[in-house]
C-alpha cells in the first residue's frame, strides 16, 4: 500500500508539474486559450469524475462551462448555447478514441418575447408560468454501434435571478434532476466548485507566498452538467471486474448547417481532461490548437510535458530547484496513467493498460482524466487525494473537494522525491476548500450564488 501511495502520489506531483501554473488557479481551464476566452459559453472550465459516494456501484461525472458568472448578470443571464454539442467522452480500451460519448444538446424558448424579463414573477417550480426563458435538452449515448437517445426532453435548472424571483431555488434546481432507468442527469447553474487564489498569474503571487489565501472564485457561478451511470455502462465489455479503468475528457463542439443527406458538421472548439493542462503546460502559441485537437494526436505536445515551464519559473522566482528533466514520470501520469508497465512509477493505479481485455499494442498515450472504478469511495476523504494517502482522490479521477492547487504546488516541486527542499513542504495557495458546501447527493455541486461578487 505504501508503495502504491508513494508512486501514485508521485504521479500527482508529475501531473502538477505540468499543470503548476494554473495549479494555483484551481480554475482548471477558466479562460485558458485566446480564442475560447472570447466565447465563454463554449469554454469548458472543469471536469470531475468519481465513484458516487452514496451509490458506489455508479460513477458520477461533472463538467462545467462558462467561467466567472456574476450572479446578477441579467437580463439574459447564462444559458447553455443552442447548436452546440456538450460532450463527455470515455475511452475504456486505451486507444485514445471515445468508445462512449454522452452528448447534451439544448433548446431555448420564451413564453413572452414581448418582455425583457428572464422571469415575469416569482418562480416556485420549473413549470411555473412566470419563468419566461426556458431551456430543455436531449441526451444521447453514442458508441461505434450507433446512437441511442437516453433522454428526449429534460428541463434545465434556470439561472438564479435572485431571492425575490426564486424564493426556493433549491427546490427548483432539484426538479431538474432527471432519471431515465439507471441513468441520472442534471443540467443547470451551480456555484463554481473550484477554489483557488488566482493571483498566481501575477508572477506567481508576486514573489511572496505569504500573500496567498484569497479564494478568487468565491461567489462566481458556472453552468454545470452532471451524469450518474452504472459502472458497467462505462467499463470495457461492460465488465468492471476485469476492466475497471476508464479515461474521460469533455469537449464542446459547434454544430454547423446540415447538408442534404448528411449529418450536421461538428467543429470541436474546447477540450478538457486533466486539470490545468492547457493553462499551464501548453504554450500560448499552441493553446488554440490543443482545444481543437483529439487525444490520439497528443504526442505532438509531448515536449511541453517532459520539460515543463512552471518548475523553471518557480526556481527563478522562489529559488526552489526544479526537478531534473526529462520528466518521464509526467508522461506516465498525463499520457498513459500510472501502471508498472507504463513507466518509472512502480505502482498500478489508473491506466487502461491495467484492463485485462485491452489490446496492449493498440494503446495510445493521450491526455485524459483517468479513473479506476475499483477503488471505493473514501470514508475519510483527504483534500490532497493520493498525495494525502487517499487513493480515491486526484489524480485517480477528481472529486469536487480535491485541492488540486496544493497538490500540484508541492508535488510538482518534488515533495515525494528524495530529500525535497524544506520550502516545498509548506507550499500552498492558502485556500483549502470551497466557499460553498457541496450537496450530499446527486448532482453534488453547490447551489449557485445570489449575492454580487463585490459583496463577498
Amino acid at each position: 500500500m505504501r508503495t502504491v501511495l508513494r508512486a501514485a502520489a508521485l504521479g500527482v506531483s508529475v501531473v502538477c508539474v505540468a499543470s503548476l501554473a494554473p495549479v494555483q488557479s484551481n480554475a482548471s481551464s477558466h479562460r485558458e486559450a485566446p480564442l475560447i476566452a472570447g466565447t465563454p459559453g463554449l469554454d469548458n472550465t472543469d471536469l470531475y469524475a468519481f465513484v458516487s459516494p452514496d451509490m458506489p456501484d455508479t460513477v458520477t461525472m461533472v463538467a462545467s462551462w462558462q467561467p466567472f458568472e456574476e450572479p446578477n448578470g441579467g437580463p439574459n443571464f447564462y444559458p447553455f448555447l443552442e447548436k452546440t454539442a456538450y460532450d463527455i467522452n470515455i475511452d475504456n480500451n486505451g486507444d485514445a478514441k471515445p468508445d462512449i460519448t454522452y452528448r447534451w444538446t439544448f433548446r431555448s424558448s420564451y413564453r413572452n418575447a414581448g418582455s425583457f424579463l428572464y422571469n415575469t414573477g416569482p418562480v416556485t417550480e420549473l413549470g411555473d408560468g412566470d419563468l419566461n426563458f426556458r431551456q430543455s435538452y436531449s441526451l444521447d449515448r453514442i458508441t461505434p454501434a450507433g446512437t441511442k437517445q437516453v433522454i428526449k426532453s429534460a428541463r434545465v435548472a434556470p439561472s438564479f435571478t435572485g431571492k425575490a424571483s426564486m424564493p426556493n431555488y433549491g427546490a427548483v434546481s432539484d426538479e431538474a434532476i432527471t432519471a431515465a432507468g439507471k441513468v441520472t442527469s442534471f443540467a443547470g447553474q451551480s456555484d463554481d466548485p473550484f477554489f483557488a487564489d488566482l493571483r498566481v498569474f501575477d508572477l506567481l503571487y508576486g514573489g511572496d507566498l505569504s500573500e496567498v489565501g484569497e479564494d478568487t472564485l468565491k461567489g462566481y457561478n458556472v453552468n454545470t452538467i452532471a451524469l450518474r451511470v452504472p459502472k458497467g455502462d462505462l467499463a470495457l465489455k461492460g465488465n468492471v471486474t476485469r476492466n475497471p479503468v476508464v479515461g474521460i475528457w469533455s469537449t464542446t463542439s459547434r454544430i454547423g448547417a446540415s447538408m442534404k443527406g448528411k449529418a450536421p458538421v461538428l467543429q470541436q472548439v474546447s477540450r478538457l481532461g486533466m486539470p490545468l493542462v492547457n493553462e499551464a503546460v501548453i504554450p500560448v502559441g499552441r493553446k488554440n490548437e490543443f482545444n481543437v485537437s483529439k487525444p490520439a494526436t497528443d504526442a505532438k505536445f509531448g515536449a511541453s510535458v517532459i520539460s515543463p515551464e512552471v518548475p523553471k519559473l518557480i526556481e527563478a522566482i522562489y529559488q526552489i530547484p526544479a526537478p531534473a528533466t526529462p520528466r518521464k514520470d509526467l508522461v506516465e501520469v498525463f499520457l498513459t496513467g500510472v501502471c508498472k508497465a507504463c513507466g518509472p512509477i512502480a505502482a498500478d493505479l489508473n491506466s487502461q493498460m491495467l484492463n485485462k481485455d485491452v489490446v496492449k499494442k493498440a494503446f495510445v498515450p493521450s491526455e485524459q482524466l483517468r479513473l479506476n472504478m475499483a477503488v471505493p469511495p473514501s470514508d475519510s476523504p483527504h483534500r490532497l487525494g493520493v498525495i494525502g494517502g487517499d487513493l480515491a482522490g486526484f489524480p485517480n479521477g477528481r472529486r469536487l473537494a480535491d485541492d488540486v492547487i496544493d497538490v500540484t504546488l508541492q508535488a510538482a516541486e518534488g515533495i515525494l522525491l528524495p530529500n525535497p527542499p524544506d520550502a516545498v513542504k509548506t507550499l500552498g495557495d492558502g485556500v483549502n476548500g470551497n466557499s460553498a458546501g457541496f450537496r450530499a447527493t446527486f448532482p453534488y455541486v453547490a447551489l449557485p450564488n445570489q449575492d454580487s461578487v463585490n459583496k463577498q
